[in-house]
């Protein structure tokens, strides 16, 4: 496959006004979309946004559409919405696209754009290909009769709420539960507490006052010991912490325990296998914890790894009928009840195993022991790929393989956009892993200044 010039692994993702991610961009990029969906469907297009909270969403957001206009496609605006909810906007609008202006858990200081197909998945490699194909063409504006439109949105929280409840069994309520809610200053800031408090529960939220700058900033899923000391302060049953955009989420249990994607994908797994609505393997990615996978082992559950990236842990799920898989970061997908991650929808079916089991996440999660994993970045000169195949990396890769052979793993992942090793190593003590990761990573280093 051809080379990517501006996607990265979850759309384009930059510090605002630089590169990409500028308004004079931004503005072709809407056009260029607007133009190959009009080619694509030989009709005026429908296109839906949403945003963050961060301040340089007005610039992109008026950048957008004003290259869709241009371009003939009508523009439904959607404000600050949880990236999944555009998904889910997108397809019951009946649009052809959708974008989400974000940057997920970056800073404020940095933007991204990302795009949702009709049926509200993320674009595949080709169409992100001819996109960027569309980019080298000319700006365009149609007749002024053929110019598009655009309106805000009706009832775009209201909608997207409903489908979150919608998402567990009818007649599941929240009453006598005390939650405490982490917004990060971010997208969920509205519609996570009003869901949750029309749920029954005691709601204490945090995180849920965004003014432009403080998107993730010492809060969210990224900082998950906020949410720890809050649920210990306040008494809570649990926490629940997502991200900049709505699309990770974490969780406390009831003493301030930090549960992360790997934690909350066993609670799932097991209890969806009991139910009979596990189909398919579940799938992490290279990063998921060797603990997760001999727990799902002992449970006669499949288990298969993707790259890193929620895209691809979907499109192995898809390959392979699956409906459940995510990331330690929090990106969780429940394909039988989103097409994407969603965090407000995943946390709604961890809390209702633990409601129909009439258990707990610290009972739950105590049969489940997670193995020690640390991974160390190396900075090359060069570049990482032709580090990683050196002769000698190779050598020091399969001895590293083979001393934590049925305790853990040992890889090495060369990064895509930076000069960068990523080299990781778990296993059974803490003693082993650290060992193997030293060895590892000293010949990495020693390839690299070669």
């Amino acid at each position: 496959m051809a080379s990517r010039k501006y996607f990265g692994t979850d759309g384009i993702r930059g510090k605002v006004g630089e590169g990409v991610i500028s308004a004079d961009f931004v503005l072709r990029l809407g056009n260029a979309l607007g133009r190959a969906l009009t080619e694509r469907n030989g009709r005026r297009p429908v296109v839906v946004i949403g945003k963050d909270t961060r301040i340089s969403g007005y610039m992109f957001e008026a950048a957008l559409e004003a290259g869709l206009v241009a371009a003939g496609a009508d523009v439904q605006l959607l404000g600050p919405m949880p990236t999944p909810a555009v998904a889910f906007l997108t397809r019951t609008l009946g649009a052809d696209a959708g974008i989400v202006i974000s940057a997920s858990h970056n800073p404020h200081y940095d933007n991204g754009i990302k795009f949702f197909s009709a049926d509200g998945e993320k674009l595949d490699d080709a169409t992100e290909l001819a996109l960027e194909a569309a980019l080298d063409a000319p700006f365009t504006t149609v007749e002024s009769e053929r110019l598009g439109k655009a309106m805000r949105a009706r009832d775009a929280v209201g909608r997207y709420i409903e489908f979150c409840k919608a998402s567990v069994p009818r007649g599941f309520d929240l009453r006598g539960l005390k939650i405490v809610l982490d917004c990060a200053h971010g997208a969920t800031y509205h519609v996570a507490p009003l869901l949750f408090r029309e749920m029954g529960a005691e709601v204490i939220s945090i995180g849920d006052a965004p003014n432009g700058l403080n998107i993730n900033d010492g809060v969210g899923s990224m900082h998950i010991d906020n949410l720890a000391a809050k649920v210990r302060e306040v008494g809570a049953d649990f926490g629940i912490a997502f991200d900049g955009d709505g699309d990770r989420v974490l969780m406390a249990d009831d003493q301030g325990n930090p549960v992360d994607g790997d934690d909350l994908l066993f609670v799932l797994a097991q209890a969806w296998q009991r139910s009979g609505r596990l189909h398919g393997p579940v799938v992490g990615t290279l990063m998921t914890n060797f603990g997760l996978e001999q727990a799902l082992e002992r449970l006669n559950i499949p288990f298969q790894r993707s790259n890193v990236g929620d895209r691809y842990v979907h499109q192995a799920l898809v390959e392979n009928n699956g409906v459940l898989g995510g990331e330690a970061s929090g990106h969780l997908l429940c394909l039988d009840r989103a097409t994407t991650g969603d965090a407000i929808v995943s946390a709604l079916q961890v809390l209702e195993v633990l409601r129909r089991d009439g258990t707990s996440l610290r009972q739950v999660l105590s049969v489940l022991t997670k193995v020690p994993q640390k991974t160390v970045n190396v900075r090359l000169q060069g570049a990482a790929k032709a580090t990683v195949q050196a002769e000698s990396v190779q050598a020091a890769l399969v001895a590293a393989q083979q001393a934590v052979k049925g305790r853990g793993r040992a890889f090495l992942r060369p990064s895509g956009t930076e000069p960068v090793v990523r080299v990781t190593v778990e296993a059974d003590t803490a003693e082993l892993m650290q060992a193997t990761l030293d060895s590892l990573s000293a010949a990495v280093k020693a390839a690299a200044a070669a």
